[in-house]
């Protein structure tokens, strides 16, 4: 009996990976939005057979653990040994954003990058308690960038700074006369006395405002956003996708986040062009066909007839939740090279209120309208980020005798594991969100310097 238990103890951990792996799976495809119904069709085998494998009564390898994990976007080492591999990654990741904060080369920085598994054997904890470090402070330097941007270029913020600066100044100053001088005409001691008061009712209200605004209350702050902000609320209270537009609706109707004449002008014009994407691709096949094609948009506009600037809003409308859809970004920028349309998504930051990077290939189309280009990008800044992107620029407007040439373009941003197996997979073009706020040092483009700590 004992040998017959240490037997059994021994083959543990084997069945231990292999029976997590259908949790794995269905825990990715959940993620997703996937059905079970859907993975298993695109895989080839049965739902029922899909669901043994995924409540562990079924062993899975070979070219079916291969597609599944495609299907799922993952490595099939990820499904296989599970947090063990997404541990290492995250330690390895970790080391290079100290390597570049410190120095161009992370193997300076003393980190063992291949000792990470017996790190990992024999401190566990440490090891999670590292990774988890490190990402949350590549969390607090994304919201220090995004803090940065916000104060250096929101001019309601600036005037509100002010506001509060003079109140505080102007109080300092008439508490220092009332302090330091003994002898006052009770007339004047009245007078700075008033002043006190008025300024302090006036640093009230000026840091009321201020609180009120970062807050970014839906009442408060929407009588000081611009209508580009109040537009982007609307959408993003939405999750950028419109129910309504969805069943033949062409107007937003009310909402308490277009508070201006101005917002539900822009809020209108984006149902319209929403509401002719969504007729020309429906919902469901349209969605089904994004798997299918692995997310391709020149595919997807080939197979519905329709241009790409069109599939790039009808992509970044896709509820995940519901279709198991990439999470996609968009931004749309007009003429002047001014972002129109904002939908940002995990690391692919896009500014608020300065000028984006010029080396987004969303310029380099811009620049000749009726192309489209296919890039890989690397965001710059701690972990360097890295998405597949699409871009291309149309004639809104083309040049006549009468009348000047309008144009705009769009860019699509997408996971960078969408591009694997195709040529030039490797090799990515490094990007920035805008200068203020971008660490590369050398970068040609560059306009100010940056704020936050830089390497080449």
């Amino acid at each position: 009996m004992p040998t017959r238990r240490r037997a059994a103890q021994a083959d543990l951990p084997d069945r231990g990976r292999a029976g997590l792996t259908g949790n794995r799976i269905r825990a990715r495809r959940v993620l997703l939005g996937l059905r079970q119904a859907d993975l298993a069709r695109q895989v080839g085998i049965s739902p029922s057979y899909l669901n043994l494998i995924e409540h562990n009564r079924r062993r899975i390898g070979g070219k079916l653990l291969n597609d599944i994990a495609r299907e799922l976007t993952v490595e099939p080492a990820h499904l296989t040994e599970g947090a063990g591999v997404a541990l290492i990654e995250a330690l390895r990741e970790a080391a290079n954003d100290v390597g570049a904060d410190l120095s161009p080369d992370p193997a300076t920085t003393g980190a063992e990058l291949d000792r990470l598994e017996e790190f990992i054997g024999r401190f566990p904890g440490w090891a999670a308690l590292t990774a988890e470090t490190a990402r949350r402070a590549r969390a607090r330097a994304r919201t220090v960038e995004m803090l940065s941007d916000r104060l250096t270029h929101d001019p309601f913020l600036s005037a509100s700074l002010h506001e509060v600066i003079s109140a505080v100044t102007s109080i300092r100053a008439t508490a220092a006369i009332l302090n330091e001088t003994g002898d006052i005409d009770p007339e004047w001691q009245m007078r700075f006395h008033r002043n006190l008061d008025d300024d302090a009712r006036r640093l009230a209200e000026g840091a009321g405002e201020l609180v009120s605004y970062l807050d970014a209350s839906e009442g408060a702050a929407a009588s000081t956003a611009t209508p580009q902000e109040e537009f982007d609320r609307w959408l993003g209270a939405q999750g950028y996708h419109l129910p309504a537009m969805e069943q033949g609706a062409t107007q937003p109707g009310d909402s308490p986040h277009l508070q201006s004449a101005a917002a539900r002008d822009l809020a209108t014009r984006w149902a319209a062009r929403y509401a002719a994407a969504a007729r020309a691709m429906p919902l469901e096949p349209f969605a089904r066909a994004c798997v299918e094609l692995r997310y391709d948009p020149l595919a997807l506009a080939w197979q519905f007839d329709q241009p790409l600037v069109s599939v790039f809003v009808r992509m970044a409308s896709l509820p995940p939740a519901q279709f198991g859809a990439q999470v996609a970004g968009l931004v749309i920028c007009d003429g002047a090279g001014a972002l129109t349309f904002r939908k940002p998504v995990e690391g692919f930051a896009v500014p608020r209120f300065s000028a984006a990077c010029p080396l987004w290939p969303l310029y380099a189309a811009l620049s000749r309208p009726g192309t489209s280009r296919r890039d890989l990008v690397e965001m710059a800044g701690s972990g360097g980020p890295r998405f597949l992107t699409y871009a291309t620029a149309t004639l809104e407007r083309p040049a006549g005798f009468d009348g000047p040439q309008v144009a705009q373009a769009a860019m699509l941003i997408l996971p960078a594991e969408l591009a694997e197996g195709t040529p030039g997979a490797d090799a990515f073009r490094p990007v920035g969100p805008s200068c203020r706020i971008c660490p590369r040092r050398s970068c040609p483009a560059r306009r100010e310097l940056s704020i936050v700590s830089d390497h080449p």
